[in-house]
């Protein structure tokens, strides 16, 4: 059994709070930048463009992950509190509506430049698994999106939520949606198994989908919302959804 009682804020200038979620944020994406143009991109032009591209990353996932949260998962309450909306450092963020939201910046980006989107989009799917790994760890750290009760050896209990001994959730997303994730996609890039634009991106969302379906049962589900439809959670559905669109993504660019 492990004591979880962290901390959410990693630093303080004076009055300016530094939380590890807003780090987690800024060195995924600084990471998976880096990777991008080291190691993924090979072709001039998008090397070139890909800068310019960040910021629309950048703007899909925050205002994406935040309407996705909004919408998805507290719509009644927001509904009513119309302002809070824009309190993102309160937190609140859908990893399924940033998602949705990088894809409509990449294809506006896209549209724009005149390219295939989904040159773009593969190299997303591939070096995302970074900034998913630490955003899960910063979850972690924050003792927020925490397990159900275990009481496996390695179970915590988060003081700052309650004395019951819970699933690590964050740490097996960490390892699996973003570790194994990066590792697996990587092998299948190198290996050159599939090579038409798109098929890497079918397969993040077919394994990302696989891995936090199956995560989500060792996760405690969100209190204003519970279980829905044969006790799966929203998270599950969602999951659902995204994997049966990468599975007729990847038949199509197949």
């Amino acid at each position: 059994m492990f004591i979880n009682n962290f901390d959410p804020v990693a630093l303080n200038f004076f009055s300016l709070e530094i939380r590890w979620y807003s780090l987690s944020y800024i060195f995924g994406i600084l990471f998976a930048w880096i990777y991008c143009k080291k190691f993924l991109i090979k072709d001039e032009k998008i090397l070139n463009l890909f800068d310019d591209l960040i910021t629309y990353i950048i703007i899909g996932v925050i205002i994406g992950g935040r309407l996705g949260y909004v919408i998805f998962y507290n719509l009644s309450y927001y509904s009513k509190n119309i302002l809070e909306i824009f309190m993102i450092w309160e937190g609140g963020m859908s990893f399924h509506g940033g998602l949705l939201g990088v894809i409509i910046a990449t294809y506006v980006f896209s549209k724009k430049n005149n390219i295939n989107s989904f040159i773009f989009l593969d190299l997303i799917s591939m070096s995302a698994p970074i900034g998913i790994f630490l955003g899960r760890i910063a979850n972690y750290l924050n003792s927020e999106l925490y397990g159900r009760e275990t009481n496996l050896f390695w179970s915590v209990k988060f003081e700052k939520i309650d004395n019951v001994l819970r699933h690590p959730s964050q740490i097996y997303e960490a390892i699996f949606e973003g570790l194994i994730l990066f590792i697996l996609l990587n092998f299948i890039l190198k290996k050159k198994y599939y090579k038409s634009p798109g098929s890497m991106s079918a397969l993040f969302l077919i394994f990302y989908s696989i891995f936090r379906f199956l995560i989500e049962f060792t996760r405690e589900p969100d209190t204003q919302i519970g279980y829905i439809l044969f006790n799966l959670t929203l998270g599950q559905l969602l999951c659902f959804l995204f994997f049966m669109f990468g599975l007729f993504l990847f038949y199509k660019k197949k």
